[in-house]
């Protein structure tokens, strides 16, 4: 293995929380954006968490916990609206 991977894994994984963080800033100022619109989107989105599941097929799967995250992102969206 060479000296360089512990870094290039470090640099993968600062990639993808950038992605990620970039990701819910658009996807959040989106809901917000058609929230203000269409307030019905709120109770929509929250039906919909019934059917959210962790795609993971190891014993990372935690679907409640997926649940949970989705909660706090709608929890906020609603407080931002």
């Amino acid at each position: 293995m060479s000296e360089h991977a512990p870094q290039a894994d470090a640099s993968s994984v600062a990639d993808a929380r950038r992605r990620e963080m970039a990701v819910e800033h658009i996807l959040f100022n989106s809901l917000r954006f058609i929230a203000a619109r269409h307030p019905e989107l709120h109770d929509e989105l929250e039906r919909s968490l019934d059917h959210l599941w962790d795609h993971a097929d190891d014993g990372t799967r935690d679907d409640e916990a997926l649940r949970t995250i989705a909660r706090k992102f709608l929890k906020s969206l609603r407080a931002e609206s």
